[in-house]
């Protein structure tokens, strides 16, 4: 732990997994772009959650992954 943040040490490569954000939009955002890295495909229950706080985020993280 460190006065502006923290560090996390483990696996280099994520599996691809059924995840569960059990209605947090924080948690299923931060599921999504950990996805982007997993090897294999992953499935976040609640999803759609995200539209508390970032109705677009989607939609914009798709269009990131594009470029």
């Amino acid at each position: 732990e460190f006065e502006d943040g923290l560090a996390v040490h483990g696996r280099t490569q994520l599996r691809g997994a059924m995840l569960d954000s059990y209605g947090d939009h924080r948690i299923a955002m931060a599921f999504a772009v950990a996805a982007l890295t997993a090897a294999g495909d992953s499935e976040i229950a609640g999803a759609q959650c995200v539209n508390i706080s970032f109705p677009d985020f989607f939609p914009l993280l798709e269009s990131l992954v594009e470029r």
